[in-house]
């Protein structure tokens, strides 16, 4: 890395905690209920909410209960944003009148939304009216990202919890975080991103002159209105010339801002955030990274003070810190070196040399491949799809970052609420560990770790690898999974692995590449999305049912410190080693045989 990627990332760190920090107290303010006075209107018309929708807000919740109520409420988002796609070329705001979207992608957008995954197999604006983007998925990213943080909020009351049999009451924490944390945020940054130059607006999409004519192919039809084939069944091309250009317009700005703080990613626009419209100047991109990280680095200040010891927040925060940091320096490292097979195509050099510039195939050049390279870390350290470079175009062990940081189960931050409840999983675990290695039951936090809780971490940490490997399996046995490779050997096994690492870590980035608006992938990679989201969140609140419903035991000097730099270097290892073990060989196969053929002498 060179002296500007250092700068970055040192002036992203600073600036993401000292936002973070206070965010952490308001967050446990919100979580308590606790609100200051001039806030009594907003709570007066919450309490009329409750009312009108039946919902006492006093009565607290066993984990199962709260299970069913999130699952249910889940479900009734999926069935309202499919049927918004489905109808949307009958219904109002649709100035470009975009037809009504199909049932496979229909399906595989509505879990994707609704399960904070936010994958697109489509063009974002050739296939979705304004009504769509606002209210089916504006809405969802704004309901899916709070669903991620009450499940967390939930883990943390079991393990305050003394003895009860509640953890909280659904309705009131979700009501209570979409409306106390992620509007007024959203709001806020929505207003800043319009004056870097992100459009909002319900103007139609605008045909203008271009300043110079492009000259591209297309298919060539027949008087029938048929394509025309030649005789090997190939279409026949055209050339076509054209001075006009169509720009799309919408309310993107609204979206984009809920879109980055919710980690729930996707894009307006089909080019996401490496779109002027999206991200237009460099200080937008860098608040753009920062608003993906901020509300996840807040969860674990949260955490800290509300277990009544903020070291153990820091601890958390320390080891997330250092594996977000290492991945930084390979991906950016990685591109600055370039691609040896270029410089030899330009230069009578050595296989070993760099390639002047770094690899800036697939980055924006507006922003370079230090702005680049961390923006790609962050959006896979978290569940967030959004990109400002395509993945697909890294060098095989940068684009291995991406891939890597979502198979660790996006525990590095990660996304809101999905990143801390997936790292006290592997916390549990860790200290699991430590017991066994020293003979003594392990505890956290207080909390004896017995069978079950840890048969309840085991399902959370294998659900999603089994759902990567088994649908990878499957695709690049079945001729329809084959079909969408544009790219044969280890290329086209690294482009379908990540699909399937995006789709079941609840990330939403492409590897591009892949052709996967098809019925295959589309039902194939909504399942994915749906069962690794639920099937995480539903143990991950049993596990906070069970430590809620325990005493809260004293701190001895057998107890395991988990707030020193020996229990952060055992989260780690923990992470890594049974994190990361399931997939190295799906990895050895993919992108460390294509880093192997690059820098291997023909």
């Amino acid at each position: 890395m060179n002296t500007q990627a250092w700068i970055l990332l040192v002036a992203y760190l600073g600036v993401l905690l000292l936002l973070a920090w206070p965010l952490g107290k308001w967050l446990i303010a919100v979580a308590d209920g606790r609100f200051p006075r001039w806030l009594a209107p907003f709570e007066a018309a919450e309490r009329g909410l409750y009312r009108l929708a039946g919902v006492d807000a006093s009565a607290g919740m066993g984990w199962r209960q709260y299970a069913i109520g999130l699952i249910l409420f889940n479900f009734l988002g999926v069935l309202a944003v499919y049927a918004l796609q489905r109808l949307q070329g009958v219904l109002p705001l649709n100035p470009a009148g975009m037809a009504g979207v199909s049932a496979d992608s229909s399906f595989n957008t509505a879990v994707s939304f609704v399960t904070n995954t936010n994958w697109q197999g489509y063009g974002g604006e050739a296939t979705m009216s304004y009504l769509t983007q606002m209210l089916a998925l504006a809405v969802q990213n704004f309901l899916s990202a709070a669903t991620g943080i009450v499940v967390v909020i939930a883990l943390v009351r079991g393990f305050v919890a003394r003895s009860s049999a509640s953890i909280g009451n659904f309705w009131v924490d979700i009501t209570r975080v979409t409306a106390y944390v992620l509007l007024p945020l959203s709001l806020v940054f929505a207003v800043f991103l319009v004056s870097q130059g992100v459009i909002q607006n319900f103007s139609p999409y605008k045909e203008v002159a271009t300043l110079d004519v492009t000259t591209y192919q297309q298919a060539k039809n027949g008087p029938d209105g048929q394509s025309l084939k030649d005789d090997k069944g190939a279409p026949v091309m055209e050339d076509v010339k054209t001075d006009r250009q169509t720009l799309a317009m919408g309310p993107v700005a609204s979206q984009e801002a809920i879109k980055l703080l919710g980690t729930n990613g996707g894009g307006f626009f089909n080019a996401n955030s490496a779109h002027p419209y999206e991200n237009p100047t460099p200080l937008a991109n860098f608040f753009e990274m920062l608003s993906i990280f901020l509300i996840p680095a807040a969860l674990v200040f949260m955490f800290g003070r509300m277990v009544g010891d903020p070291r153990q927040g820091w601890a958390v925060l320390a080891a997330m810190t250092a594996m977000f940091v290492v991945a930084v320096v390979v991906v950016t490292a990685q591109e600055q070196q370039g691609n040896p097979l270029l410089t030899a195509l330009g230069a009578d050099q050595s296989l070993s040399a760099t390639q002047p510039g770094g690899n800036m195939e697939g980055k924006e050049a507006r922003f370079g491949i230090a702005a680049t390279g961390l923006f790609a870390t962050i959006t896979t350290s978290a569940s967030c799809g959004a990109v400002n470079g395509m993945h697909d175009s890294f060098t095989p062990l940068g684009g291995a970052v991406p891939l890597v940081m979502m198979q660790l189960g996006e525990v590095v931050f990660g996304g809101t609420g999905t990143g801390l409840y997936g790292m006290l999983v592997f916390a549990i675990l860790a200290v699991f560990i430590a017991g066994l290695m020293i003979g003594r039951t392990p505890e956290y936090l207080g909390k004896k770790i017995e069978t079950y809780e840890m048969k309840m971490v085991s399902v959370a940490i294998l659900v999603t690898p089994i759902l990567v490997l088994a649908g990878t399996a499957v695709a690049v046995l079945a001729d329809a999974g084959k079909a969408g490779i544009a790219n044969p050997g280890a290329h086209g096994l690294s482009e379908i692995l990540y699909a399937f690492t995006s789709a079941g870590n609840n990330n939403g980035s492409a590897f591009a590449g892949l052709s996967a608006n098809t019925p295959f992938y589309n039902t194939m990679l909504g399942l994915a999305m749906w069962f690794g989201r639920f099937g995480v969140i539903v143990p991950v609140l049993a596990i906070a049912g069970s430590l809620a419903a325990k005493k809260r035991m004293a701190v001895t000097a057998g107890t395991l410190p988990t707030h020193g730099p020996l229990f952060v270097s055992l989260l780690i290892g923990t992470v890594l080693l049974v994190g990361l073990l399931n997939y190295v060989p799906a990895l050895a196969l993919g992108p460390v045989v294509e880093h192997l053929m690059l820098w291997t002498p023909k």
